[in-house]
């Protein structure tokens, strides 16, 4: 058996999310029932670097596999893409020590939330950005970033109630804020991210920067360790899987 690694990339709109669900269309059942046609019914497991809800998009989503195939790793891609779906590509195959894993090795990841500032509706950019037609502060969401950034906190605030692990402490390096003509993205670089961690994050710095809340009031909110105190979850379709790091 030979491990492999693959960077994959998806559009979130129409499927439950990444992880398998009965009856449910996910990234990770599509991928394995290619891989089973391609294993003459065998099934192959794929391992994820983490989940993503439904409606949210992959950049660059990491997985592994095993397989006895004996197949280059050029000839994989080519394989796997000519089975898959228009929403879901496989961007890099390449073997791998049989000690690597999507998830337990990852050492960061990289998401970005693109919105759509603008007061008129596009019907080509809907799925793939939150519309937020209202005038922000971007200083003051940047002043707010700071109280989230450069050290090791407790983001039991900033995550669904849902949240099944107990360990809520993250490391959030950087958050930047790229504006481009009408589009705001926003970028946060971490050792890891909980459970809706990202859109409420995002969803409290608009409320920062439409006014609602002063910048200040992320120190408060983090030392209440309570999902209650923070803003409003943001929109799955504007959020993006954009990197997974892993050491070299």
């Amino acid at each position: 058996m030979q491990r492999y690694k693959a960077i994959i990339t998806y559009d979130g709109t129409e499927f439950a999310g990444y992880q398998i669900q009965p009856n449910k269309r996910t990234v990770q059942s599509v991928l394995e029932a290619v891989l089973a046609k391609m294993h003459k019914g065998h099934e192959v497991k794929v391992t994820a670097s983490g989940r993503t809800d439904a409606g949210v998009h992959a950049i660059g989503q990491v997985i592994h596999f095993d397989s006895p195939l004996a197949i280059p790793e050029e000839k994989w891609v080519t394989a796997l893409n000519a089975l898959l779906p228009e929403d879901l590509s496989i961007l890099i195959v390449e073997k791998v020590s049989e000690s690597f894993h999507a998830r337990f090795d990852a050492e960061g990841k990289e998401y970005r939330y693109r919105l759509l500032l603008s007061k008129r509706r596009d019907p080509f950019v809907r799925r793939y950005a939150y519309r937020y037609p209202y005038t922000l502060d971007l200083e003051a969401m940047q002043a707010a970033s700071q109280y989230l950034v450069g050290r090791p906190l407790d983001f039991t605030s900033f995550c669904s109630a849902k949240t099944e692990v107990a360990d809520k402490v993250r490391t959030i390096e950087t958050i930047d804020f790229l504006l481009d003509e009408d589009f705001l993205t926003i970028r946060f670089v971490g050792n890891g991210f909980l459970y809706n961690m990202v859109r409420i994050l995002t969803g409290t710095l608009l409320e920062v920067g439409s006014g609602d809340r002063h910048p200040q009031e992320m120190a408060e909110i983090l030392e209440k360790k309570d999902r209650r105190f923070a803003g409003k979850t943001a929109p799955a379709h504007g959020l993006y899987l954009w990197e997974v790091f892993y050491d070299k």
